[in-house]
């Protein structure tokens, strides 16, 4: 596996090494101990979640408060744009965001660890992302930042197109009037 930094550096994306030939392809989507070792994780992941949106389809930015969720995710089919955003008033990349295309046919992975608020906007017809987490969905502690928040700035690939938000996203939150981490 090939680890590329981002901007945040917590925030790593995870290429696999893909075998291909005229029949297809072949990738090892996950191995603990290769991931551990190189992102430096040393828990473990609890839960495994596939959704499937259409096009023009903005998740988050979620998050949970309490029992917060590292993500490790992909997409299996079409593409998104994916994007985390540090939400730990004591780290020096706090309010910076970084975006990666996570596609079908480019087989990365983003490592998001704890901490971070994630969303992402669906580029292809339909798409269907995977995400491992670290620790269980906690509802009661799930919160939701605005994914067009001006202080954040994320550039999302929008082509002049409104985003179809849940009523859940769209009651997002300012940054500033979030509950975030220490």
């Amino acid at each position: 596996m090939n680890v590329i930094p981002t901007s945040i550096p917590d925030v790593l994306i995870i290429e696999p090494k893909v075998f291909g030939d005229a029949r297809g392809f072949f990738f090892e989507s996950f191995n603990q101990a290769a991931f551990n070792q190189a992102t430096g994780f040393n828990g473990q992941f609890v839960q495994d979640n596939h959704s499937r949106s259409g096009l023009g389809v903005l998740r988050g930015l979620h998050y949970q408060i309490q029992q917060p969720q590292g993500k490790l995710v992909r997409v299996v089919r079409g593409a998104v744009f994916d994007v985390a955003v540090d939400i730990r008033r004591s780290s020096p990349t706090f309010g910076q965001w970084d975006g990666v295309e996570l596609s079908e046919d480019n087989h990365r992975q983003l490592w998001i660890p704890p901490g971070f608020a994630h969303g992402f906007l669906v580029l292809s017809d339909s798409a269907e992302f995977l995400y491992k987490t670290t620790d269980y969905y906690a509802p009661e502690f799930e919160r939701c930042i605005a994914w067009n928040d001006s202080t954040i700035g994320i550039q999302w690939p929008l082509q002049n197109h409104n985003p179809q938000l849940s009523g859940k996203d769209q009651a997002g939150l300012s940054l500033s009037q979030a509950e975030l981490f220490s």
